[in-house]
């Protein structure tokens, strides 16, 4: 066999090759997706959940994302970590805080900011181990990772603690799901998801769009519920929980909970692993996120997670070799990071077996007639069964997975382009092989072109930033002894109001760590999981809350001078309050404006709380 035949017949083999283990994989992830059952549901009580919320100039999407979270899910305390913003996500953060006292705001300035996701979320794990008390049951303190677009289903803290009842579950991954509308899919009323006839409710997402939420709730899962059966089971960046206990674990093993790869959500996984622990993935339950209606923004996100995946393959060798990893699960882990390097060889190989099939079609024999008819007609069937039935069959598999919301001539059609789409996500593995090449490791942040949840991209950012001289909202330092604390000197030459900020600096260096705002109003604006009932009074919320704050009654007041008897006015009638308590519904649009604060002679001084024994490099501000 002389040189060129030899060549041509390693091509054909390496291509041959991919494609069988291609379509063996689709295969052996089919078969335990469509067998998955439902788990059984656990409840919230008894958890402490924290919601963290990593933000870099998010002005278009965080308000309406903090709205949500704390109007869903009042029992849970929220940090946000603003990562050196320059836009007015400051502002908008200093506006929300206001009206929910559990916000708390962790911000990161240069030259310590915009080191890549890892190092907010690092931000925020010490913010919250700073602000848990010393008998704190660490392993029921839940940390969940969110997207600053993100919505949360309102069942899924239920949801997921239902996995979290076996002890050996340190992490849990729930569905992401993609949308144009993020609000309208993660609606808890069932009117906004199924018409008035209980025929499912069309999706009216773009194409693109819907594509990313086939690929997420079709082929993503599938890996997903692959892996659980391999105790492989991946974090991702939006919807990721885990266990304090756990990030203790990793950080006292590791250094740190989440590391410097730019797939840091997998990166967290793969530690979750090495420490012995249990990952699990949640398909009861979803995170909707807004898709990306470009192929430029869609292949620049997707170039930092290929770019991500390469880096952790540092992480190969630990994973095979350590005993706390089953043989499967370090197979199947070992097949997920050769995947973009297989991505690389597959964009060379397929186009070259192609052109070198249409050379001899043209030149040999008597034509491509000839050609065809002595045999070569075979390569179709076999190309279509390796190179687009593996991506045709996850739209009918979307039609059903999605419960109906898609028709069946769209499903036929999502799968068909699906096949476009899997091949111009090779263009963002080469991207991230460029950058690899360059030595860039910078974090190619997601760009947002429109207000989150509205559905539109012509309305504008979904919170207002103070004015100038206006109070602002700080986030409360936890207890601890031996700090100095400083009141803010007044707005402005002239004005006899405070700033109301208490800054909380360290006693050796004198820097500034924490600033806390002044105590909360008395009464507290209304939310949608919670309005205001006449009177003033706030129904019970509809979950009960895991930890629960004593209230300090008020001194009795001096009894006042006797009035003149008012006439008696007509009772009014009181409005019906449902006692299972309010449904948790669509975000109001009460809830887009800011409702107005109490003057500065009303507002009650500004707690006075010590800071925390570890102090970090990081300030709590507006």
């Amino acid at each position: 066999m002389n040189a060129d035949n030899l060549a041509l017949a390693a091509l054909n083999t390496t291509a041959f090759l991919l494609c069988v283990a291609f379509l063996l994989y689709v295969v052996f992830i089919m078969r335990p997706f469509l067998a998955r059952a439902d788990g059984i549901p656990g409840s919230r009580a008894g958890y402490d959940f924290h919601f963290v919320v990593p933000c870099l100039d998010e002005e278009l999407v965080v308000g309406g994302t903090v709205r949500h979270l704390l109007a869903t899910f009042p029992e849970v305390t929220l940090w946000v970590v603003d990562d050196g913003s320059t836009d007015l996500t400051p502002g908008v953060l200093a506006d929300l805080g206001e009206q929910f006292p559990q916000l708390r705001v962790v911000t990161r300035r240069l030259p310590d900011a915009r080191r890549g996701k890892g190092a907010a979320l690092n931000a925020a794990w010490r913010a919250i181990d700073a602000a848990l008390p010393a008998g704190a049951d660490r392993h029921r303190v839940v940390v969940g990772v969110l997207d600053a677009d993100a919505r949360l289903e309102r069942l899924a803290p239920d949801v997921i603690c239902g996995y979290l009842v076996d002890p050996r579950v340190a992490a849990v991954q729930v569905q992401v799901r993609v949308t144009d509308d993020v609000d309208g899919l993660a609606a808890a009323d069932l009117a906004a998801l199924v018409a008035l006839d209980d025929v499912p409710a069309r999706r009216r997402d773009s194409w693109l769009v819907q594509l990313q939420d086939l690929e997420f709730t079709g082929p993503i899962a599938a890996m997903q519920s692959l892996r659980r059966r391999t105790g492989s089971v991946g974090m991702g960046g939006n919807g990721q929980f885990t266990r304090m206990s756990a990030l203790d674990r990793i950080a006292e093993e590791f250094g740190t909970p989440w590391h410097g790869a730019l797939l840091e959500d997998f990166e967290l996984g793969l530690h979750v692993l090495l420490t012995g622990a249990r990952t699990e993935y949640c398909d009861e339950t979803f995170v909707a996120q807004t898709g990306l209606p470009r192929v430029g923004a869609l292949l620049r996100q997707r170039s930092r997670w290929a770019q991500g995946g390469m880096q952790c393959m540092r992480y190969l060798w630990p994973i095979i070799c350590s005993p706390r990893v089953s043989l499967p699960g370090a197979l199947e882990i070992a097949y997920y990071l050769w995947v973009p390097w297989s991505q690389l060889l597959g964009s060379i190989v397929f186009p070259a077996a192609v052109a070198v099939q249409v050379h001899y079609m043209t030149t040999t024999g008597d034509g491509v007639g000839d050609w065809w008819a002595a045999g070569a007609w075979g390569l179709v069937p076999l190309a279509a069964l390796f190179g687009v039935l593996p991506h045709v069959v996850w739209g009918p598999v979307y039609r059903v997975r999605s419960g109906g919301s898609v028709s069946r001539r769209r499903a036929v059609a999502l799968g068909l382009l699906n096949v476009a789409y899997a091949y111009l996500l090779q263009v963002a593995v080469w991207w991230a092989f460029v950058r690899i090449l360059r030595g860039r490791r910078d974090w190619k942040k997601t760009p947002r072109t429109g207000s989150a949840g509205s559905g539109r991209f012509d309305l504008p950012a979904p919170g207002r930033a103070p004015d100038a001289g206006e109070r602002s909202l700080f986030a409360e330092p936890p207890p601890a002894a031996g700090w100095v604390l400083d009141v803010g000197p007044p707005v402005s030459e002239g004005d006899a109001r405070p700033t109301g900020r208490t800054t909380l600096a360290e006693p050796s260096t004198g820097r500034l760590v924490f600033a806390a705002p002044p105590a909360a109003p008395p009464v507290e604006p209304p939310t949608a999981a919670q309005p205001l009932l006449p009177g003033g009074r706030r129904p019970r919320p509809t979950v009960p809350a895991a930890r629960t704050t004593p209230v300090t009654a008020a001194p009795p007041a001096a009894p006042a001078a006797p009035a003149a008897p008012a006439p008696p006015a007509a009772p009014a009638a009181p409005a019906p309050v449902d006692p299972a308590g309010p449904a948790t519904e669509r975000l109001s649009p009460v809830l887009t404006s800011r409702p107005a604060a109490p003057p500065a002679a009303q507002r009650p001084p500004a707690p006075t709380a010590p800071a925390p024994e570890h102090p970090s490099d990081l300030e709590q501000h507006p």
